[in-house]
């Protein structure tokens, strides 16, 4: 794979910025090539605007797995370090029962 790419120095904004015009080239399986230009041909839309949005999705997609990831793993420190006492299977278990029964008689009566 190959990265061509212009930048642009700037000296007020912190140095070096990506143009907006940049070339990307990769490998691939001529069918995999033949079939996604016609695809793309098809929808009417360029293959290189496909390609730039499930990059931005791509790009988007894990940062968002990093942030719930962050999230979660310090939700569960927090509960890990919470000193209050904890509550047993069993009655946690009767207590999810009885609303799952009082949502299924609420159905019924409705």
């Amino acid at each position: 794979m190959t990265w061509y790419s212009n930048c642009q120095y700037h000296p007020t904004r912190g140095g070096a910025e990506l143009a907006k015009e940049s070339v990307f080239t990769l490998k691939l399986e001529t069918e995999l090539r033949d079939a996604f230009v016609a695809e793309a041909a098809a929808a009417h839309r360029p293959a290189s605007q496909l390609v730039r949005e499930f990059m931005r999705e791509f790009v988007e997609s894990r940062r968002d797995e990093r942030e719930h990831d962050a999230w979660f793993r310090a939700e569960v420190e927090k509960a890990l370090k919470d000193k209050r006492p904890g509550i047993p299977h069993e009655q946690v278990m009767r207590d999810v029962r009885a609303r799952i029964d009082g949502v299924a008689r609420r159905k019924r009566s409705a």
